[in-house]
C-alpha cells in the first residue's frame, strides 16, 4: 500500500521514532531508480517537517553499494559520506544518495536522523527474493555459475536478523547525523559467492569476461551490480552501538540447505 506524504507526516508526528525501509518499486519499470529517489526524498522531507525539534529518531536505510567510493585504496567506514550522483550517474544506484544525504541533514534541524547502510547481500532462511536467488535462478538457467573477471570484487553481506538488530539500536541510541554499517565483513569475493552456490548445485564456476558484450550477455540486468567492489568497515558501528553479530555469515548459510532445497532439481 502507499500512503500519502500528509499521511506519513502525520504518523511521524505521533510516534516516538520512525524506521524507514520502503521503496517505491513500482516506479521502477517507468522511471527507474531516479524515480525510487525522488520519491522517497520527498517522504524524508515529510518526515523532516513532522519531527523537527523534537530529537526523536528517525532511522532509514542506505545502501553500501551506492555512494560512489570506488577507488578508496582501503575499506570504507561509517565517515565516508555519501558522495552526490550527479547527471553522470543517472539511473545507477549512486542517486540514491541524494536520500542518504537529506536524512544526514536532518539533524541540523533537531531530528535524531541517521542512515543505516545495508550491504548487496542480506541473507536468511526466508531469502527467496534477493541477490543471492537471483544468481541461483541464472545459474540454473545457463548450466554454469559465472563471475566477473577473476571474480575478486567484494560483496559485504548480512544476516536479516543481525541487521535486524542494528536498527533498533541506532533507534534506541544512535547520535544524529551518523551512518551505520549493517555487514558482516568488509567483503566476500564474488567467487567465493559463486563457488560455493556452484558446489552445492554441482555447476562449475566460470569466470566471465569483464567487457561490454559478456557481462550483460551472461548477467543480463545484473551487469552493473556483479562488478560492484565495496569492501567496507563495521568497525565504528560496533564500537558505537555495541552491536554483535549472532547469527551465521553467507558462505556458512549458502552451506545450510535452505537455498537449496533437497527436493529442488537443477
Amino acid at each position: 500500500m502507499i500512503f500519502p506524504t500528509s499521511t506519513v507526516s502525520t504518523a511521524a508526528a505521533e510516534a516516538d521514532g520512525v524506521i524507514h525501509v520502503a521503496h517505491r518499486q513500482d516506479l521502477l519499470p517507468s522511471g527507474g531508480l531516479d524515480a525510487v529517489a525522488a520519491a522517497e526524498v520527498s517522504i524524508m522531507l515529510a518526515y523532516g517537517e513532522a519531527m523537527e525539534g523534537t530529537g526523536k529518531p528517525l532511522v532509514v536505510s542506505g545502501s553500501i553499494g551506492s555512494p560512489g567510493w570506488e577507488g578508496l585504496g582501503r575499506p570504507a567506514t561509517e565517515a565516508d559520506p555519501a558522495i552526490p550522483g550527479g547527471d553522470a550517474h543517472k539511473g545507477t544506484l549512486r542517486v540514491r544518495n541524494i536520500v542518504e544525504t537529506t536524512v544526514i541533514g536532518l539533524a541540523e534541524r533537531g531530528v535524531r536522523s541517521s542512515v543505516v547502510r545495508i550491504p548487496p547481500v542480506m541473507h536468511s532462511t526466508t531469502d527467496n527474493a534477493g541477490f543471492i536467488p537471483l544468481l541461483i535462478g541464472l545459474a540454473k538457467e545457463k548450466g554454469v555459475i559465472g563471475y566477473p573477471g577473476d571474480g575478486g570484487n567484494r560483496w559485504p553481506a548480512v544476516h536479516a536478523r543481525d541487521l535486524a538488530s542494528l536498527f533498533r539500536l541506532a533507534l534506541e541510541k544512535g547520535e544524529a547525523g551518523k551512518a551505520w554499517h549493517g555487514i558482516e565483513s568488509e567483503g566476500i569475493r564474488f567467487r567465493e559467492i559463486a563457488e560455493a552456490i556452484g558446489s552445492r548445485l554441482g555447476f562449475t564456476a566460470v569466470s566471465i569476461p569483464a567487457d561490454v558484450l559478456m557481462l550483460p550477455g551472461f548477467f543480463g540486468f545484473l551487469e552493473n551490480l556483479v562488478t560492484l567492489d565495496v569492501p567496507a568497515s563495521n568497525a565504528i558501528t560496533s564500537q558505537a552501538l555495541g552491536w554483535k553479530l549472532t547469527q551465521p555469515g553467507l558462505l556458512e548459510d549458502l552451506g545450510n540447505g535452505h537455498y537449496f532445497p533437497a527436493n529442488d532439481s537443477a
